[in-house]
């Protein structure tokens, strides 16, 4: 079987409900919208379902000229995507170990998140000041791997409100194995939204994604600068909020690895503009 991209999604608000896609624009900093808002605390500290599993249940939407956003027995609240001015002021804000800043979405949006999370909490959108870079010791150890293909990425690659990447890369081959090791424990299967991947790629055999350098297309190519440590976020079913056992418990028995619990890969665009569909066939880059 061909490898091939099986399906898309952004997260327009970090940690909060998934967009599924069947045709997407690629820029340097991810899918388009994906990870551009955020949502903080009442002491402007990021928050995400790690500690908030109720943000499952957020639901953006995108229509052509705004964000939607959608909570179980809210009113529905509307951002537009293409703000007026960009003169707002920066707001310093915190993901992981890396400083950047946001725009303040006003208090008509913070009121309604703050009545849903039932605590303070205020909405930040990418700052058109931010300069968020992913880690470039990963990038630059993927480069000198790669030295072949390392000169069509850009040397500065900025992104928005992910974690650490631009990108996040499944196999749908990866996660049946997985549910075929739940199934002989007598648990129940887990969808992919439990990993939150952009793309999920079909056609390769269980984890060749740790083994692939990337993947090329006509157009662009995507390159896997780094593999994806778990956090137990894909214990919480992305449909009702609820937090399980599993599928950590299974992972953490099979996919222990120095650098962690391992699913998925970390990855960075070559060309911005560039139109992905699900279906779509890629041609996959092993290492060396």
């Amino acid at each position: 079987m061909a490898v091939s991209i099986l399906s898309l999604h952004s997260y327009p608000i970090k940690s909060c409900a998934a967009v599924d896609h069947d045709t997407a624009t690629v820029f340097l900093a991810g899918l388009e919208w994906d990870r551009q808002w955020i949502i903080v605390d009442g002491q402007g500290r990021m928050m995400t379902q790690r500690e908030y599993p109720r943000m499952a249940l957020i639901r953006p939407a995108l229509d052509a000229e705004h964000l939607l956003v959608r909570m179980p027995g809210a009113e529905l609240v509307r951002i537009a995507l293409h703000p007026s001015s960009d003169t707002a002021e920066a707001v310093p804000v915190r993901v992981w170990q890396a400083d950047t800043l946001g725009r303040d979405e006003g208090d008509a949006a913070a009121l309604a998140l703050s009545a849903f999370m039932d605590q303070p909490c205020r909405l930040l959108r990418v700052h058109a000041d931010a300069a968020r870079s992913p880690s470039p010791s990963h990038i630059q150890a993927w480069r000198g791997d790669n030295a072949q293909w390392a000169t069509q990425f850009a040397t500065q690659q900025l992104f928005g409100f992910a974690d650490g990447f631009p990108y996040l890369f499944t196999n749908q081959a990866s996660l049946d194995d997985l549910n075929r090791r739940l199934a002989a424990k007598g648990r129940r299967p887990v969808p992919m939204n439990r990993f939150r991947p952009n793309v999920v790629l079909q056609g390769l055999e269980p984890y060749d994604e740790d083994y692939l350098s990337g993947i090329r297309l006509p157009s662009m190519s995507f390159a896997f600068v780094k593999r994806c440590a778990r956090c137990p976020m894909p214990n919480i079913d992305q449909a009702t909020g609820v937090v399980h056992d599993e599928p950590g418990l299974t992972l953490q028995a099979h996919r222990q690895f120095k650098d962690g619990i391992l699913f998925g890969v970390n990855a960075i665009a070559s060309h911005d503009r560039v139109t992905l569909r699900a279906g779509l066939a890629v041609e996959a880059e092993f290492g060396l």
